[in-house]
């Protein structure tokens, strides 16, 4: 039997709710009701004083418990719903009347709530931290009110002041641009006959819908709070590379400034720790980051808060653009004379585009002002953090890494059937459905044409694995086969950056239920939890929870939370060349 419960967020406006109590917790739902758009009617022997500003409508729509009868459940509500109330909550102690009372709500079907006696309730009230338009709620499902507190308060100390103002202009900025879409929509026939077309305007909008749906779901957290005015918004949707709303402006161009440094950096798969020691000293120690909009939170998190950032707003139509204004920025940047980091996700030479933008700066003489720094690939960690050995004795011999998207989001050709090969796909996800049917139903390709022995499809049962977000906290890892994987991604939804593994060695290390089509295994702690891979502040070392697994369709993996971590930091990281990085800089 399942211990979790349907979440909703309910509209109450004008609903009709009962309180039916004498203690303070009756008047504290009275107020939560109200301040959900609902009208409360207390039902107390304690009448609500007269300075209690928000019960107002509570005192002229008050009874006492002797005055109230079960029938009047179906005689007080509103009239389009028969009268009858829309949710009762009871915080009189436990008695045969109040059994009795909310046997009938649920025996009628209306909502109801009772302190303390989950086993009478047919719902209950999450804990809930509220900033303007965004509610953040928390319930343990009746084994601990206390405990829902303790975790909703945690998680509300790790959200960036000022997110709730935030969410309600992005929300206002999109509901406008849906309105302008839809007027352009609706203005077609006119437009097409008076001035030829008004595909311009509704290209813009669409441009700028998606950069704003990409702006919600990459970047930073602290970086959405920083919008604090319309015109951060306009700045941030405009046709140029936009920068955090906090962050300076760079310096203008000098013609006696000498060149800069520019430092392409590859972010390895995600967690912080996995950084090279020398692409943190750059992070901390640069002018400017230009960083990908792929690169964790946790990574920007490291920059210092004096350093300009900005995200590369690369989303389906506008990749080409955003590339270009980055490097037009970074080339304005460099000549000023200023270190600027070219923050990328894995490698910048692995599908990093790496290569182009150390190419780009040599055809414009500043060849030599680049410096390229290594990152962990996830092509190859992603997988070891699935528990997918990329070759293993008797099942693979050879790793064939590809891409799903090629030059302007065009398609690649699929990889031929080899025995003993493993192929990891980085950014195709998106297109899982035809990538499927071409491994399945291989094309020759040319060169395969003029072969005697075309290759062989990829057998559907060939198991395979989609790794997203490798080695951070939201980490997620599907389980599956070939002909299963496409309807697995569906219902599972997406949560990029992810990859796919294809081959035997999906299996090496784990056995896949029968009758099971695929299997979910959510979350990733051990780089928090072993201590061994990072030293605490002062030398002290404490013994870090180990990470279960438990054996279900879908699997969550829990850590144990000490009351007070103590601080982390890595080894200290050697020290640049003093040529690539400016002198006097300070860290923070």
């Amino acid at each position: 039997m399942s211990n979790s419960s349907l979440l909703a967020s309910l509209s109450c406006k004008d609903a009709i709710h009962l309180i039916i109590g004498n203690d303070g917790v009756a008047k504290t739902r009275c107020r939560t009701c109200t301040s959900a758009g609902a009208h409360p009617i207390l039902i107390s022997d304690v009448r609500p004083c007269s300075d209690d500003v928000p019960l107002k409508d509570v005192r002229e729509r008050w009874m006492s418990v002797e005055e109230f009868s079960t029938e009047m459940l179906f005689t007080l509500g509103r009239e389009e719903v028969g009268h009858v109330v829309d949710a009762v909550f009871i915080t009189l102690p436990r008695d045969a009347r109040v059994e009795e009372m909310a046997r009938t709500c649920r025996r009628n079907r209306i909502p109801v709530n009772v302190v303390d006696n989950p086993d009478l309730c047919s719902f209950t009230l999450l804990s809930v931290y509220t900033d303007g338009p965004l509610q953040v709620g928390v319930t343990t499902n009746g084994h601990g009110c206390r405990l829902a507190v303790r975790v909703r308060r945690h998680l509300a100390s790790q959200l960036p002041q000022g997110l709730g103002q935030a969410v309600s202009r992005l929300g206002a900025l999109r509901r406008g641009l849906l309105e302008e879409r839809d007027k352009e929509r609706g203005g077609d026939d006119d437009d097409d006959a008076n001035s030829g077309g008004g595909g311009g305007d509704r290209d813009a909008i669409v441009v700028r819908l998606r950069w704003l749906s990409h702006l919600c779901e990459y970047w930073p957290l602290k970086n959405l709070a920083s919008i604090t005015q319309d015109s951060d918004l306009d700045r941030l949707l405009a046709s140029k590379t936009t920068t955090s709303p906090t962050s300076p402006s760079s310096p203008p161009r000098t013609s006696s400034s000498p060149p800069g440094r520019l430092i392409l950096a590859g972010s390895g798969p995600g967690h912080p720790s996995l950084l090279t020691l020398a692409t943190l000293e750059a992070i901390r120690k640069a002018d400017m980051i230009l960083a990908d909009k792929l690169v964790p939170s946790a990574v920007l998190d490291l920059i210092p808060r004096r350093t300009p950032v900005q995200i590369a707003r690369k989303f389906p139509g506008h990749a080409e653009g955003a590339q270009a204004e980055l490097l037009e920025t970074a080339l304005s940047a460099v000549k000023s004379g200023m270190t600027v980091v070219r923050l990328k996700q894995g490698d910048p030479y692995l599908y990093g585009r790496g290569a182009d933008e150390s190419s780009w700066f040599r055809d414009r003489g500043l060849g030599h002002v680049v410096l390229v720094l290594p990152g962990l690939t996830s092509a190859f960690s992603g997988p070891l953090f699935g528990s997918v050995p990329v070759t293993q004795r008797d099942l693979a011999h050879q790793v064939l890494i590809c891409t799903g998207t090629g030059k302007q989001g065009t398609s690649t050709p699929a990889p031929e059937y080899v025995e003993g090969r493993t192929i990891v796909f980085l950014m195709a996800l998106h297109r899982i459905q035809s990538l499927v049917e071409e491994l399945t139903q291989h094309t020759p390709t040319n060169e395969e044409e003029t072969t005697t022995t075309p290759s062989k499809p990829w057998p559907p049962t060939t198991p395979c694995a989609v790794i997203e977000r490798a080695s951070c906290p939201d980490q997620r890892i599907i389980r599956t086969t070939l002909s299963k994987v496409v309807e697995a991604v569906r219902q599972e939804g997406s949560r990029p950056p992810g990859l796919l593994v294809l081959g035997p060695v999906c299996e090496a290390l784990y056995r896949p239920e029968p009758d099971t089509p695929w299997v979910v295994e959510e979350g990733f702690r051990q780089l928090d939890d072993f201590d061994a891979l990072q030293f605490h502040l002062g030398g002290e070392n404490k013994d870090g929870g180990d990470d279960e697994d438990t054996n279900g369709v879908r699997h969550h993996h829990h850590h144990h939370h000490h009351e007070q971590q103590p601080s982390l930091t890595p080894l200290p990281p050697p020290s640049l060349p003093e040529t690539w990085l400016r002198k006097g800089s300070t860290t923070e």
